[in-house]
């Protein structure tokens, strides 16, 4: 089997988590990871570029929220979604409404006109929900991440594509026990202020190729994300998959190989996987000819925890995978749903059997989930080489065998729901690029 390093991926994870820092998307830090990437997998002697492409980027230089409470104006933290628009520096004041799931059933959200509007749940539920609540008219939308019922204003974002198509209003992530005492002491009011927002800018896609020899028309595809959500470090998500990019090239980039090796590392993964959709929608018949996997690394440094592997695929794909973890004394949790939140998914949509490779910690996920924690403290640089030597030895492997030997392409059974959110989240193969 093939061995990855503790010793390097511990190095790259501090140049990234620590150095580096919070990576937005089309900032100058992101940039840097970028660049970190690319210098890393030179040294190997792999050839390596980058592609740019336009985005936007949340820029903000300041954030706050003030809810009424007991008859006096209260602080609360605060984190602005990206794809949503600050206030122009100017306070904002309305009355509190909230929405939870099931009052998505109402025909009319009408009440919530001109409301600060406690939005149960971070993401929405479809294109025609959104459209809904945009329609209703809120002031501004306070976001309650349901999964973490802790006291940290977590950072996420709205789909770009929800916001192009259908427009946005401020909208903040707050902390669910915020929220929680809002409700319980009656408060009646809220105002929030937010300085800058979303501003023109461009991300990148890395692109480290391996070539191979008679069989070089097929590409078996990795891949990973470098930037990070807004005040976080992102040691977990993303800096364990773009460490364990860079080794991967390490691994594999001396190794005589039939196939071509293509490992990515993508940018602006944190606004719904725009870099790899980007990826995709230019080399779209590169992917769905030539493409046969793309295994996606995400999240998986977690001192406790356990391993998922979500698979879009035929079974016998998993049944070939599955030998080479055992080998290694390394088991995985199987989930087939189709999980539209991660760089394998785009790849998917195009027709190519794809993995989210993720360690979770908890049943929602991970306890410091985008929040500024999420550190070096979060991550062990063991269990990511123990990882890495799994997917180095399996990829290796394919790209030297005669066949493969699994089912190309997605089962029939997974295909209206790729279809459905594919067309829905990402606004499908005609989706104007911003």
């Amino acid at each position: 089997m093939l061995q990855a390093s503790s010793d390097r991926l511990a190095q790259d994870l501090g140049v990234l988590a620590r150095d580096i820092g919070v990576r937005l998307a089309g900032t100058p830090r992101e940039r840097a990871a970028a660049d970190y990437v690319i210098d890393r997998a030179r040294a190997t002697g792999a050839d390596v570029w980058d592609e740019p492409f336009p985005m936007r980027a949340r820029v903000v230089a300041k954030e706050q929220l003030e809810v009424r409470v007991g008859g006096s104006w209260r602080p609360f933290p605060c984190s602005l979604f990206s794809n949503t628009p600050g206030t122009d520096g100017a306070w904002e004041s309305a009355g509190i409404a909230t929405l939870t799931p099931t009052d998505y059933q109402r025909d009319d959200l009408g009440h919530l006109r001109g409301k600060a509007v406690i939005h149960l749940g971070c993401h929405i539920a479809s294109r025609d929900a959104y459209r809904r609540l945009m329609k209703a008219g809120p002031a501004f939308l306070l976001m309650v991440d349901t999964r973490y019922p802790g006291a940290t204003a977590l950072a996420d974002g709205m789909f770009p594509e929800y916001t192009v198509a259908i427009g946005a209003v401020p909208t903040l992530n707050v902390a669910y026990q915020d929220a929680w005492s809002w409700i319980a002491q009656g408060a009646t009011e809220a105002r929030c202020r937010v300085v800058g927002g979303m501003s023109a800018a461009t991300s990148q896609n890395v692109v480290i190729d391996l070539p191979g020899t008679d069989l070089a028309h097929e590409i078996l595809y990795a891949s990973a994300h470098h930037d990070t959500q807004a005040a976080s470090p992102g040691a977990d998500d993303n800096a364990s998959g773009v460490v364990g990019v860079i080794e991967l090239a390490r691994l594999l980039q001396g190794r005589t190989r039939r196939r071509t090796v293509r490992l990515m590392s993508f940018g602006a993964e944190e606004q719904l996987s725009v870099g790899s959709a980007i990826y995709v929608r230019r080399h779209r018949d590169e992917v769905s000819r030539q493409g046969r996997f793309m295994y996606n690394l995400d999240s998986f440094g977690s001192h406790l925890g356990w391993l998922q592997l979500y698979i879009n695929a035929h079974q016998d794909f998993e049944l070939a995978l599955r030998p080479y973890f055992r080998a290694a004394d390394v088991y995985y949790q199987t989930i087939t749903k189709v999980v539209p939140y991660a760089d394998h998914f785009p790849f998917v949509a195009a027709g190519l059997a794809g993995v989210f490779h993720y360690r979770a910690n908890c049943d929602a996920g991970r306890f410091f989930h985008h929040r500024p924690d999420d550190d070096l403290s979060r991550v062990s640089a063991s269990l990511i080489a123990r990882d890495v030597s799994v997917v180095a030895t399996w990829i290796d492997e394919m790209s030297r065998i005669d066949a493969l030997p699994f089912t190309p392409g997605i089962p029939e059974a997974q295909r209206p729901d790729v279809a459905s959110c594919w067309e829905d989240l990402f606004g499908g193969w005609n989706a104007a690029q911003m």
